[in-house]
């Protein structure tokens, strides 16, 4: 049966993926440092973990495997649920693949280099309706094809 993770402390995406599971009856983890408000359903749980550098990280991808979608924007926590065979979907909605995720990870050290260098460089455009639509099309997508 397929499950949801989500790294939670940072998630825009939370009703989203409730709506999502409930349709769908799939379990959801939230995951998070801190205490973060869920709704009491028997689908939903959570998961507050230490606030150790990558404690919430490090629980998702001990959990990942090939019937899991993992919800983060965080890129090496993508790449390491993806090493365990799950589907990993940004909040925006965007999948990170094995084909993708080596050049998202030479982006973000690029990206790092450039402000440890002082340089003033944006953020991610902000995020909008758009964002919201890909990423519910994206779940249900990724639902469908692990109920299979």
């Amino acid at each position: 049966m397929p499950k949801i993770l989500v790294d939670a402390d940072a998630c825009p995406v939370k009703e989203e993926i409730y709506k999502v599971a409930y349709r769908r009856e799939v379990p959801v983890t939230i995951v998070s440092n801190s205490p973060i408000r869920v709704p009491q359903h028997p689908l939903i749980t959570r998961e507050i973990v230490s606030n150790s550098f990558d404690a919430a990280d490090d629980w998702i991808a001990e959990r990942a495997n090939a019937k899991s979608v993992v919800i983060t924007a965080d890129i090496l926590l993508a790449d390491r649920c993806l090493k365990a065979g799950a589907t990993v979907i940004a909040p925006n909605g965007k999948p990170f693949t094995t084909s993708s995720i080596g050049g998202a990870i030479a982006t973000r050290a690029i990206m790092a280099d450039l402000r440890g260098g002082g340089d003033q460089i944006g953020g991610p455009p902000p995020f909008g309706k758009t964002d919201r639509s890909r990423f519910l099309s994206a779940l249900d997508e990724a639902l469908v094809r692990l109920g299979r």
